[in-house]
């Protein structure tokens, strides 16, 4: 079961819309969503992804499945832009993956099911190491 189905789309474009940039071929918007979906997938690393997405109706985060339907219709509406406001799109689009981004650094603490496979309640690690540095600076004298 995905995340999301077509039909649940009809929050972000308007069905005339949907035929009008597919031309009735619902493997299109099919695979947007499994776009969307993946791309949403790989910045939630320190979640339990499997619970997450495997998530159905009212059990499924509300903002997260808003974010993720942005991200589907951004990538839908690449092939035609025709019935929707392509700048508004784009701006939906690039909030959600600034949210994703968020939640992936940790700056913002989503109400979503953490892994947490050895059971003492608290989350265990993502298995992966961030690291950097100070932004370079230039001295002029």
């Amino acid at each position: 079961m995905a995340f999301i189905t077509p039909d649940e789309l009809r929050t972000h474009l308007y069905r005339e819309s949907v035929c009008a940039i597919s031309r009735d071929d619902t493997t299109l918007l099919t695979a947007a969503i499994d776009a969307a979906e993946q791309e949403a997938y790989g910045y939630l690393g320190a979640y339990d992804r499997e619970r997450i997405f495997s998530a159905e109706g009212t059990e499924r985060n509300a903002l997260l499945l808003v974010l993720v339907k942005d991200i589907a219709v951004w990538h839908f509406i690449n092939l035609c832009n025709a019935g929707t406001e392509l700048q508004l799109r784009q701006d939906r689009y690039e909030r959600a993956v600034a949210w994703l981004r968020q939640v992936q650094k940790g700056e913002v603490k989503p109400f979503l099911p953490i892994i947490d496979e050895d059971g003492d309640g608290r989350p265990d690690g993502a298995g992966e190491y961030i690291y950097g540095s100070n932004p370079k600076r230039h001295q002029h004298y």
